[in-house]
């Protein structure tokens, strides 16, 4: 690694405007393949990780937990890469030639789908070769476009199966929120023929009823506004689940001072999800809200309840969650209504029931930190310590030694 790490430096030192384009274009062929290895090999080393359990030593429920807390990498990257490793073992040609980097992470999850199992035993059953099927589009990748490759694979898959059952309408439903640091939000996904139907007909409707006169905004911001609006009228209605004995609310915390005066004040108040928003916009958001008060003490955490009761009253809880915003185990991302609050001092053996002795832990992380694992809080940072001793760290990439 130390090597590669040498190499890495060596390139980018390089001033590439020396470079003829005939050079440049070269170089990054070049440096595509060598990407597609090193991904083959990491992709190698994730698998290895998955079969051995190895995410445990850092208290991770699994690899793909494990590569979203501690190498911080997305939830999509982190399924890809276990995904691959898996379905690779039954596709060797694939193997060989993302190892060789003549393939790229791309083409391997377009000839993946021929390795699930539904479509492996419909091959069988019509006498059909699947490695040489896999040999084909293998040798197509090497030579073609992405694009053609994927036309390839849907052609066999519906030669495969022309008169097969109608597929189950849940399992083609998908969608992704994905929150930027900002406190906007992304919205991704795919829905079935029926499904995407009853969608786009419910936000027409709410579309329509809010049109009026003058009305400029575009149709992909009148649909945004009537999304917004759904979740409103759900909300207001109270007939969502609830979520660990509450009802689902939108959270927003302000300062008194902010939320009572005039003034703007960019990223005065703060949601519950961790985006930080103006006072301006939350004093928007409380004209029509619950108002709840929370005293703090001198160093502005909120006040606890002492040693009198041993289950954690609900502003506890809130103030937990306003401090963690979701588990404080290192490398965990569950968010607040996945958590329990864990008294860091045992209730039993001393402990108050405080803000202060008190740290938001998922299921999984809670039992951890009762089974040898331990989580404590210094300087204001959580950090977490595995039963030898030794810091579970969450660090940039160690490729330098």
């Amino acid at each position: 690694m130390g090597e590669l790490a040498s190499a890495l430096d060596a390139l980018s030192a390089v001033d590439l405007d020396e470079f003829s384009d005939a050079e440049l274009l070269d170089q990054a062929r070049d440096l595509i393949t060598a990407a597609h290895r090193v991904h083959a090999q990491l992709t190698r080393v994730v698998r290895r990780s998955d079969v051995r359990g190895a995410s445990e030593h850092d208290g991770a429920k699994n690899v793909r937990a494990w590569l979203r807390g501690v190498p911080r990498i997305s939830g999509a990257w982190a399924g890809d890469l276990v995904d691959h490793g898996r379905v690779l073992e039954s596709l060797p040609a694939t193997a060989h030639a993302f190892a060789e980097g003549s393939i790229g992470p791309d083409q391997v999850e377009v000839i993946a789908v021929i390795a699930e199992p539904a479509n492996v035993d419909l091959a069988r059953a019509q006498g059909i070769d699947v490695g040489a099927i896999e040999g084909a589009l293998v040798q197509l990748a090497c030579v073609g476009t992405h694009r053609q490759l994927q036309q390839a694979v849907g052609e066999y898959l519906a030669k495969l199966d022309p008169d097969g059952t109608e597929p189950d309408p849940t399992s083609e439903r998908a969608v992704t929120l994905v929150q930027h640091p900002d406190g906007t939000w992304t919205i991704g996904g795919h829905l079935d023929a029926v499904g995407g139907q009853k969608v786009a007909t419910a936000l027409e409707s709410v579309q329509a009823a809010s049109r009026c006169a003058g009305d400029e905004r575009t149709r992909a911001e009148r649909t945004g506004d009537a999304l917004v609006q759904l979740a409103d009228n759900q909300l207001t209605g109270g007939q969502l689940p609830v979520l660990r004995g509450t009802k689902p609310q939108v959270i927003v915390t302000v300062p008194l001072s902010d939320l009572s005066g005039s003034h703007t004040a960019p990223g005065a108040a703060q949601t519950s999800t961790g985006a930080t928003i103006s006072a301006a916009r939350a004093r928007w958001v409380a004209c029509d809200a619950g108002i709840t008060r929370i005293v703090l003490d001198p160093d502005g955490l909120p006040l606890d309840v002492g040693r009198t009761q041993r289950i954690v009253p609900p502003h506890i809880r809130r103030a937990a969650e306003l401090r963690d915003a979701g588990c404080v185990f290192a490398g965990c991302e569950a968010p607040v209504w996945f958590c329990d609050v864990h008294h860091l001092l045992h209730w039993a053996q001393g402990g108050a029931t405080s803000l202060e002795n008190s740290a938001l832990l998922c299921e999984r992380h809670h039992t951890k930190v009762h089974h040898g694992y331990r989580v404590e809080r210094i300087d204001d940072r959580w950090r977490t310590w595995r039963p030898d001793g030794t810091e579970i760290l969450i660090a940039a990439t160690r490729l330098r030694t």
